[in-house]
């Protein structure tokens, strides 16, 4: 009688080149994220340096979604034509200068210039780094590898806000942005470390480039229109949600109870997030081996139908701070988890020649159309009677519109990346 086969454990599959790659456009996100998330926590503090309201802040979270998605349009076709690693550290490099470039605003308009700038870097960082692992991974762990990637945000989130609780209230909203110039240093590991993935190189050396004379008119050419309209919808809706809600998170903690917040300062907020981004990390991680068990679609669905459900519930607990310090890990669970899903699918829809395009496009388009988020949930909470406990409940809408567009689009499970 012979032994079966030792069964070997899948991340023992994976090469160094292939960790690498991932540990690249993980860091990546993650300080993309705390750079990005810096600005939120210092909203209370801008607000009275240049004497602005909520939705004047919210605005300014606005333009930099919109900028972003100019970033990942932009970065999308550079990552095409000179590479997923090369395009990766230009945009680490842009929004690490422009957190630095912050720190030295005037003016307003110095703020929303930076801000603007700041999210091309934003962009095009997710465009580069979700094509570079889907890419350099193998097919059947892809949906792993994005969730990792996709917990880095989570971290950065964490990081952004213990540096607020830090240097905030002892040295200032300067040197918090300050910080945010610390990112640049991981593009000189990356330069030695991270080599293009092989299916873009190979075709590269095959057409001397990778050209397409226009890649948009193969995106939305007849073969493509579809989807391509289809997962732009889709991101549309769902980022609506989360960045009208996750990008208030922060205010909704800080703000008065008699304006719908919770009533705390913001070092003691920083206990209530840190929680809820503990949640987001899990949420990230586990969403890919859910997938597995149940399927994408399903998985997504449950997601989403569990933000929409508990938003409203969160909103209203402003007077509880028992329950939101409950509640808080669960909807940082279900209400980020979901992005996993995003890196490997929309890689899949999209042949090797346009494919950062077409992936950076779709999500990229959806984060512009979601962008008006922040300024509308900020408009809404200076409503008489509304408050932003209350307008954070309008994002449920948008989770159940995500949860039903995915049913649309055609199910790539396993696809191998080879065209």
């Amino acid at each position: 009688m012979t032994d079966a086969p030792a069964v070997v454990p899948w991340h023992r599959t994976i090469t160094r080149k292939q960790w690498n790659a991932l540990l690249a456009a993980m860091l990546g996100w993650m300080l993309d994220a705390m750079d990005f998330v810096l600005y939120l926590m210092a909203i209370p503090v801008l607000k009275s340096e240049f004497g602005f309201d909520n939705d004047t802040a919210g605005l300014l979270a606005t333009v930099s979604l919109l900028t972003s998605a100019a970033g990942g349009l932009l970065f999308g076709v550079i990552a095409d034509r000179i590479g997923r690693t090369r395009a990766l550290m230009a945009t680490i490099l842009i929004f690490s200068a422009c957190s630095l470039g912050t720190a030295t605003a005037q003016s307003f308009w110095q703020l929303f210039l930076w801000r603007a700038v700041l999210g091309i870097g934003m962009g095009g960082e997710w465009a580069s780094g979700a094509v570079l692992v889907s890419e350099t991974w193998p097919a059947e762990h892809r949906g792993k590898a994005i969730g990792i990637m996709q917990s880095g945000w989570a971290l950065g989130y964490i990081l952004a806000a213990v540096l607020a609780a830090l240097i905030l209230p002892t040295l200032g909203w300067r040197w918090l942005f300050v910080a945010g110039v610390l990112p640049a240093l991981l593009v000189v590991w990356v330069r030695h470390y991270v080599p293009e993935p092989e299916v873009w190189a190979n075709r590269a050396q095959a057409e001397g480039a990778v050209k397409v004379a226009n890649p948009f008119a193969v995106i939305f050419g007849p073969a493509l229109l579809g989807r391509t309209l289809l997962a732009t919808a889709l991101t549309a809706s769902v980022m609506f949600a989360y960045w009208g809600l996750f990008s208030w998170m922060p205010a909704f903690l800080a703000s008065p109870i008699e304006e719908g917040g919770a009533g705390m300062k913001i070092v003691q907020s920083v206990g209530w997030l840190v929680p809820m981004q503990i949640g987001a990390f899990f949420g990230y991680l586990s969403f890919g081996f859910i997938a597995e068990r149940i399927g994408r679609r399903p998985a997504f669905i449950l997601f989403l139908i569990g933000s929409a459900v508990l938003v409203p519930l969160y909103g209203q607990m402003a007077r509880e701070p028992l329950v939101l310090m409950l509640l808080g890990p669960v909807l940082g669970f279900v209400g980020h988890g979901y992005f996993s899903l995003f890196g490997a699918m929309l890689a899949e829809l999209f042949p090797t020649s346009v494919r950062a395009t077409g992936q950076g496009l779709t999500y990229n388009l959806g984060r512009a159309v979601s962008a008006s988020a922040p300024y509308t949930i900020g408009v809404l909470a200076k409503s008489p009677g509304v408050g932003i406990g209350l307008a954070l409940a309008l994002t449920s809408v948008f989770f159940v519109l995500g949860a039903g567009l995915i049913l649309l689009l055609p199910d790539t499970s396993g696809k191998k990346l080879e065209d």
